[in-house]
């Protein structure tokens, strides 16, 4: 289960994960728990009688994608930022299909692993779906559900699907442009010494499986608190049909639209961090 398109490219990017993991911007534990679909890593940060928080990234991503967000999660919130499996952080490479439950079941060892009865999770993207599957399932166990940009419920937008295939065959030039169209103006790759997510797009294979969307009796399930963060300008994800589905299904959840913003959104998360600080304990 290689999802790198060389063996260097794999050193590559670990040895830069490495790196950031070693400069956390604030006290962490970082350890490796079981679970069914096997070892998964872990970084915890904040006061352990904090409310608890697992915290999802998105495809082609890790836990460093909540750099960002960590010193002023982790003032009142204990954040677990677990990298999911099958994508570049160092979780098992493991990759089950989406639509055979293997997410949620994981999701459910990483609670009980870390010895959480009741949990608040927040997810960006593909987290966001994981994250989202499990409080269907699992609704009496999730304390407060926090989604920014969300996959499965709005449409992936077509014209992103043109795009990115027209520019697969500029190269380097190429690479950049999609990951830019993909996550927004947010993302910054230019410059000779190329971003984290840059040297990620550039060595490791995304997982190419259509997300499923979830039906309006499944989001009518999430009886918990639940933010939505959305870009207007998501290039990737129909943020509009997403807020209306929400709306139609979650009466009671709140919905941000950020009007200039895209699929990334690493400053619209203050929001993220008041809702989730309401929430209650492990």
């Amino acid at each position: 289960m290689n999802h790198y398109r060389s063996a260097a490219g794999a050193i590559a990017v670990e040895q830069r994960y490495r790196e950031i993991l070693a400069a956390w911007p604030v006290p962490s534990r970082q350890f490796t728990i079981p679970t069914r679909a096997g070892d998964t890593f872990v970084v915890a940060s904040g006061p352990e009688d904090a409310p608890p928080v697992i915290a999802l990234q998105g495809s082609g991503a890790n836990a460093a994608y909540w750099l960002r967000q960590i010193p002023g999660w982790s003032q009142h919130l204990r954040v677990y930022a677990v990298d999911v499996p099958g994508e570049p952080g160092l979780s098992t490479p493991a990759r089950p299909t989406l639509a055979s439950g293997a997410y949620s079941a994981w999701l459910g060892d990483v609670q009980d692993a870390l010895g959480l009865t009741h949990t608040a999770l927040a997810g960006i993207s593909l987290g966001g779906w994981i994250a989202t599957s499990y409080a269907t399932e699992h609704p009496e166990r999730v304390t407060r559900l926090a989604l920014i940009s969300p996959s499965g419920i709005g449409p992936v937008r077509p014209r992103f699907l043109l795009t990115a295939l027209l520019l697969r065959p500029f190269g380097e030039w190429g690479l950049r442009r999609t990951l830019r169209v993909a996550l927004g103006p947010a993302v910054d790759t230019s410059g000779a010494d190329p971003s984290f997510p840059l040297l990620v797009a550039r060595n490791f294979r995304p997982r190419r499986e259509r997300i499923p969307t979830f039906t309006d009796g499944q989001l009518r399930r999430l009886t918990m608190p639940v933010l939505a963060v959305l870009g207007a300008q998501d290039a990737l994800l129909d943020s509009r049909d997403t807020a209306r589905r929400i709306g139609a299904n979650i009466p009671s959840a709140t919905v941000v639209l950020a009007q200039d913003a895209g699929h990334h959104l690493p400053d619209q998360t203050t929001a993220a961090a008041a809702f989730l600080h309401q929430g209650g304990g492990a």
